[in-house]
């Protein structure tokens, strides 16, 4: 089966529009499961640890060495898009077949509930890590750019230096509830208009930080009658900037403290092999900053070498909506490079 062939089968779990693997769900079990086998068809160990990450090994000459990994995720956002996560898996899962078997074992990977819909997110990468397991030598995550700027620089591929710092969390509003029709505007403690100032000196703040970013996606409104002035309103928050200075700019007019996550860099080895593998391949190296959070930054806060291969998305960058495209050729060349990436990872002594 080709590459695109299985994103297909995935994306049909749990029906339309857009993909509904939610972390947690029968969905996304349903996804670990095919994929499962995928890798047993190409002569893969598999295994499931106690958080239920899924690998795939490909056992190395010289089992002592650390191995090789790369992968993702197979949950999806609410009505998702066909390649984010899911590429990783099915093309990691390519590219290690084309490698075959090296010095080093080959590991395909897939993460579990790392969208983070209902809760904190990178929850699969984060129980791994704490985990007490064997690190990996090197990391190297294949993942659509989610965003226009490659397809801006005509460029199939980028490499990524790092992940930007985040900021997650929620907000309430009080105020009073009263009568739409007889309280009058004098008088009026509205929740929803607290949250709605709030949510303007936000996007203020974010506009003020290069590349700073902010988010309120998600308002709940009680008691939630149209001729009832809402009393409470809870907001999420998400705020990401390129480093902890630009976050801290960002959220000076947060009135709450927020889950954090550190700006993290990747690796120079892995990034390095990844940028001559591009050349290798007639392209131009790109280098650009991730603005999402990926597995790749929750193992490279911890120490283990992580790198990232992004590949171009179209109509326009979108992403985490049924309209997320990436080309066939594109995805194609992005595995030969991550195949001859793990290749030279894998056989270094």
């Amino acid at each position: 089966m080709s590459v695109l062939e299985r994103l297909d089968d995935l994306y049909a779990i749990g029906g339309g529009p857009g993909a509904n693997r939610l972390g947690g769900s029968r969905e996304e079990d349903e996804a670990h499961e095919l994929v499962a086998g995928w890798m047993r068809d190409a002569g893969l160990e598999v295994s499931v640890d106690p958080a239920r990450n899924l690998f795939g090994r490909l056992a190395g000459h010289r089992a002592e060495l650390p191995e090789v990994w790369t992968g993702s995720h197979l949950d999806s956002v609410p009505e998702g898009g066909r390649f984010d996560g899911a590429l990783g898996v099915v093309g990691g899962l390519e590219a290690v077949a084309r490698a075959g078997r090296r010095e080093r074992t080959l590991c395909v990977v897939a993460f579990r509930d790392e969208e983070g819909c209902s809760g904190p997110g990178c929850v699969g990468s984060r129980a791994f890590r704490d985990s007490g397991a064997a690190w990996p030598a090197a990391f190297v995550e294949l993942h659509v750019e989610q965003g226009p700027r490659l397809e801006r620089l005509g460029a199939p591929l980028g490499v990524v230096t790092g992940i930007v710092a985040t900021a997650r969390g929620e907000l309430v509003f009080a105020g009073e509830p009263g009568h739409a029709g007889t309280t009058p505007m004098a008088g009026r403690r509205d929740a929803f208009v607290g949250a709605a100032e709030f949510a303007l000196r936000l996007r203020e703040a974010a506009a003020g930080v290069e590349d700073g970013v902010a988010t309120v996606g998600r308002v709940a409104v009680e008691p939630g009658a149209s001729n009832v002035i809402p009393g409470r309103v809870v907001v999420s928050v998400d705020v990401r900037a390129p480093d902890e200075v630009g976050l801290e700019r960002i959220l000076s007019i947060v009135p709450a403290e927020l889950r954090r996550a550190p700006a993290a860099a990747m690796a120079v080895e892995p990034s390095a092999v990844l940028r001559e593998e591009i050349e290798r391949a007639g392209l131009a190296p790109v280098e650009l900053v991730s603005g999402a959070g990926h597995d790749a930054g929750v193992l490279a806060s911890a120490g283990i070498p992580a790198a990232m291969l992004f590949v171009r998305s179209l109509n326009g960058g979108i992403s985490h909506s049924p309209e997320e495209f990436s080309d066939e050729s594109d995805i194609e060349q992005a595995v030969a490079v991550l195949s001859g990436a793990l290749v030279r990872l894998a056989s270094a002594q």
